[in-house]
């Protein structure tokens, strides 16, 4: 393969014996056989081979485990549909175009992206062009003398040791790690808007509740207003009335701060300032999915903060490479060559003709222990990128088993809690019916009345818990459960930044 040099370097030099190092460097060089520092292997991490909290009581898909593979890059559906929300889909549509978090998370991909391409260019050789005209004298002579050139120089690095193959591996791993970065920003702050949509949902509902509670507390005084007028209720009892009714007008007033200010970061979330943003107050109970819990681990191949942690330690060990890579010498090739003349006349008729090519070997004989210093720095952080990846990936099961966990319960709580509404609500009914069959005091109707608001707004409480759990597990799960449905692949090379998040 040395004859594909030919066109590059003149013949006398060609006729030359290549000794020692040099001929070693370029048979290497050119058949890329040699990249000093380790190849990367992707190091174990710890995989359960099934979820501790998965019940056999809810939905699950059923198939092999194998184990986890980072696979980020894999097309995500639009989770947030499953919850049937129109409203919802249409402030996701904005979140995804206008939120700053995002917009900055993109503008970093791009700059690792533009990093990666600036690495590569290190496999071709600089060329630069030079034009000059001159004139002036020598020493005691009176006579003038003129020149022009104009020449071209080209100087190329052979990357023989695979500095320059290791440096484009660590910038190509570290443009995909940015990538699955964007990826993971855009899911938190997806997972971040959906949250807040449902529990604002949840204070308009518990404020409709406490209108209605309001309401008949406000009954209530009235009556027993006009039973002390009458004679037939005692001070006491009016008080106890007014205090009811002035504790639920108090948290009437709380949940329009809890309302006002969930309002306000959704619209930060889609990129808008809170005055821009106003959300009717709608009356509908969406639907919570139940998300399936004895998933493949396939699935936490698509979590984008395990891709990420796994492209920075391929990263990373290249970098080793690189800091090995400086024991060794350089060799680099130059050429020149142009046209030179006295006069301009001469230089557009007959001008002299000027080259020059070479090759140099150039290396660091001492340097105070800094190469064995940055390549142990190498090493240490190739460390720390293992101990890190190993930890995110214990931190998403985790993750999952908490609201695996919180799915399950939340569930059994809310069946509970809906039983002990309808007692409380029947329970009431039955007070009622007493005390205007004058069998029941105020107090009994008084403590009906709180026990029955308090386990509807305690329900209320856990379906947005319920929500907020969903949420947190389809995020968890990486943003969907429709792996059998899409094709599993691996982008090497990030894809070209448009400017809008992939």
């Amino acid at each position: 393969m040395i004859h594909t040099l030919r066109p590059l370097l003149p013949r006398p030099l060609l006729s030359r014996p290549l000794h020692g190092v040099t001929a070693l460097a370029l048979a290497c060089s050119l058949l890329a056989g040699c990249a000093v520092g380790p190849d990367y292997k992707r190091p174990d991490a710890p995989v359960p081979q099934a979820f501790k909290e998965a019940s056999d009581a809810m939905p699950a898909w059923t198939g092999d485990w194998k184990t986890a593979e980072p696979q980020d890059a894999m097309s995500r559906p639009d989770w947030w549909r499953v919850f049937g929300d129109p409203a919802l889909d249409d402030l996701m549509s904005q979140v995804q175009v206008s939120n700053q978090n995002i917009k900055a998370a993109e503008a970093q991909y791009r700059q690792a992206a533009a990093a990666l391409a600036a690495a590569r260019a290190g496999f071709f050789p600089v060329i630069g062009a030079q034009a000059g005209v001159s004139r002036g004298a020598s020493g005691s002579s009176s006579s003038i003398i003129n020149g022009q050139s104009a020449t071209l120089s080209a100087t190329w690095e052979i990357d023989v040791w695979g500095r320059i193959r290791r440096q484009v591996e660590s910038a190509d791993a570290g443009a995909q790690a940015s990538q699955a970065d964007l990826a993971a920003t855009l899911l938190s702050t997806q997972a971040t808007l959906a949250q807040s949509y449902f529990l604002l949902r949840i204070a308009d509902a518990q404020r409709a509740l406490l209108d209605r509670t309001v309401a008949d507390y406000a009954k209530s005084l009235q009556l027993v207003q006009n039973q002390y007028k009458a004679g037939t209720a005692q001070r006491s009892d009016v008080l106890q009335s007014e205090t009811q009714l002035k504790s639920a007008q108090a948290q009437q007033i709380d949940i329009r701060i809890t309302r006002a200010q969930l309002e306000h970061s959704i619209a930060v979330l889609v990129g808008k300032p809170p005055a821009d943003l106003t959300m009717a107050t709608v009356d509908t109970s969406t639907a919570i999915p139940r998300v399936p819990v004895a998933v493949p681990s396939q699935l936490l191949e698509r979590r984008p903060d395990i891709g990420a942690a796994e492209r920075r330690m391929a990263s990373a060990n290249a970098e080793i490479g690189v800091a090995q890579a400086a024991y060794y010498p350089t060799l680099s090739l130059s050429a020149t060559g142009g046209l030179t003349a006295s006069t301009l006349a001469r230089w557009l008729s007959l001008p002299d003709r000027i080259w020059s090519v070479g090759a140099g070997l150039a290396g660091t004989v001492f340097d105070g222990g800094l190469r064995g210093a940055a390549k142990a720095q190498a090493v240490a952080a190739y460390d720390q990128t293992v101990a890190n990846y190993r930890q995110t990936v214990l931190g998403a099961f985790q993750e999952v088993e908490d609201n695996l966990a919180a799915a399950r319960l939340l569930e059994e709580e809310s069946t509970v809690q809906n039983d002990a509404l309808r007692s409380a609500r029947e329970a009431l009914a039955l007070v009622n019916n007493r005390y205007k069959a004058g069998t029941a005091g105020l107090l009994d109707v008084l403590t009906a009345q709180t026990a029955a608001y308090t386990a509807e707004r305690t329900a209320l409480s856990i379906t947005g818990r319920q929500y907020t759990s969903a949420v947190t597990l389809i995020k968890a799960l990486g943003g969907g459960w429709h792996a059998p449905d899409v094709a599993v692949g691996k982008t090497d090379t990030p894809p070209a930044a448009t400017g809008t998040p992939q």
